[in-house]
């Protein structure tokens, strides 16, 4: 065998009560020394907003478990935080897990075979996915849905990437928000990088989750996501790709069907109405020929509406049959609910999954390959730009960090916008005042050659603001005032607050510690530089 791996986990996860039976099955996990326990596991907390502490442990073993926020951005997100995260352990591999999948026995030696059974131009190895059925009945259309997953290609369920393939390829795109595509995308983009990928030995097992009836229709919104892997890798994506193709040329169909039925239906209303006021109302020449025409209209029309109605009829109920066939019978326990379920969503789903294509159509029609360039640099002021001064309202106390005026011009030559987002609680303290702040930004911007946009947040911690860092606020603003998504901005601070900030906004971070950088915001940082050049430099690569 060759050499053990350095390997880590990274799990996204919204919190769900499936979160800590998981990590009971990896804690439950034997260890020996050539197969190790993780470097760390990293936990990315992705729900929205102020959240409490995510609760989850490692019951009775010493592995090292880290939480990070994800801030609600979707799985592609969360994991790309979670593995640049362990920049500082160095992890060889990243083994990427789902919240609500459970490690068998000997997962973790199988995990560890197959990292070190990977030759050099390995960049990933998947494991096999066991989705268990009910024994007493045919599964519902849910059920089968998940237990799709068995054949699916490279399924970050249990998906281990190298990490110089994921540097290499920026990781996952973040314009996938939800957990379909993303994974695929990944892979093209790993094996067009000159990886290869593999299947390995391990297994692990996908329960079906409960979910209510309106689930299937919420997953039409990942018809949005096909269009845009169509913009990115061309219209035989489904193929390089292996993904089977779905029905939406049927659903296109049944929703011309039903445009068709209503629009003859609305004609042949209105022809009629015309031909019955029309000449009462002295608006028709030739009223015999007139009324002539707006039979035959009504008639022409009303055909046109009864063969859209038939064709939409015939594919709607096509549609329930395939996917009522498969599923409980009647005498079943499932059966009636699951017509329940069936027929509103049946009637629904092919609406949808047109409308959220030509929405994906839509947004991504621009789309250009991952990573975006970025088109502004944010800087943090105080510590990374100029001497951190304890609420200086002094425009002489000013004073440059090193490499500050260089830095700047070197992003401004560069093309992009340059901006400051600061937290100025002194405000809120009494210290100083806004005249005072202004001021010394006045004396900042005059050194640095102009920055095109200033954001700073008067408030104090307890204020409850939705602008001071780590609140997304000050960026989001100082990214609309240079007219630019803030995803196409990168924010360079000194302390944790900044790129929390930069992550809530859907910002990049760069971290540029100081002496008063504590070691976990260190560590915690996706991306950290020694200094302000290295930093745009990052920027810029």
């Amino acid at each position: 065998m060759s050499r053990v791996p350095r390997w880590a986990i990274v799990v996204p996860t919204i919190g769900r009560e499936c979160l800590q039976a998981m990590l009971d099955s990896l804690a439950a996990q034997r260890t020996d020394d050539t197969h190790p326990a993780p470097v760390e596991v990293v936990l990315v907390d992705d729900r929205p907003g102020r959240v409490d502490p995510l609760s989850a442990s490692l019951p009775g073993v010493d592995w090292p478990l880290r939480v990070v926020r994800g801030y609600g951005r979707g799985p592609a997100a969360a994991r790309n935080r979670g593995w640049r995260a362990t920049h500082e352990s160095a992890p060889e591999w990243i083994s990427f897990l789902d919240d609500d999948v459970i490690l068998p026995d000997g997962w973790l030696s199988g995990l560890v075979d197959d990292l070190a059974a990977c030759g050099p131009d390995t960049g990933a190895t998947q494991a096999s996915i066991r989705v268990p059925r009910p024994t007493d009945r045919p599964p519902t259309d849910w059920e089968r849905n998940v237990a799709a997953l068995e054949g699916a290609d490279w399924a970050t369920a249990d998906m281990a990437y190298r990490r110089a393939a994921l540097e290499q390829v920026a990781g996952f795109d973040e314009r996938f928000p939800r957990a379909f595509r993303e994974d695929a995308d990944l892979a093209l983009r790993v094996r067009r990088a000159g990886w290869s990928l593999t299947r390995g030995t391990r297994h692990i097992v996908h329960p079906v989750r409960p979910a209510d009836g309106g689930v299937s229709l919420r997953l039409q919104a990942g018809n949005a996501d096909d269009a845009l892997m169509r913009r990115l890798h061309g219209p035989r994506w489904r193929e390089v790709a292996q993904a089977p193709g779905g029905g939406f040329g049927y659903h296109v169909a049944t929703v011309a069907g039903a445009l068709v039925a209503a629009g003859g239906a609305a004609t042949a209303v209105a022809a009629g109405a015309w031909a019955r006021t029309a000449p009462a109302a002295g608006l028709a020449t030739g009223t015999d020929a007139g009324t002539a025409r707006a039979a035959c209209t009504v008639r022409a029309a009303g055909a046109a509406a009864g063969v859209g109605a038939l064709a939409w009829a015939g594919l709607t109920a096509r549609f329930l049959a395939i996917r009522l066939g498969p599923g409980p019978r009647p005498g079943d326990p499932e059966f009636r609910a699951e017509v329940r379920r069936m027929v509103p969503t049946s009637l629904t789903i092919p609406f949808a999954a047109v409308r959220h294509r030509i929405d994906g159509w839509r947004r991504h029609r621009d789309a250009t390959p991952w990573p975006p360039r970025p088109r502004a640099v944010l800087f943090d002021r105080d510590g990374t730009l100029v001497r951190d001064v304890p609420y200086n309202g002094d425009p002489a106390k000013v004073e440059l960090m090193p490499g500050a005026r260089e830095a700047v011009d070197r992003a401004r030559a560069a093309g992009l916008a340059v901006g400051v987002v600061s937290n100025q609680s002194g405000i809120a303290r009494g210290l100083l005042d806004e005249a005072a702040v202004r001021a010394v930004n006045a004396r900042v911007d005059e050194l640095l050659g102009g920055m095109d946009t200033w954001r700073y947040c008067p408030h104090g911690p307890e204020d409850g603001c939705g602008c001071r860092k780590p609140e997304p606020g000050l960026v989001t603003g100082a990214a609309a005032d240079l007219g630019v998504d803030p995803r196409e901005c990168v924010v360079i601070g000194d302390i944790g607050a900044d790129v929390e900030a930069a992550l809530a906004a859907r910002a990049r971070p760069v971290l540029v510690p100081t002496p008063v950088t504590r070691p976990e915001e260190v560590c915690d940082a996706p991306c950290v530089a020694p200094d302000l050049l290295t930093a745009v430099g990052e920027v810029l690569r």
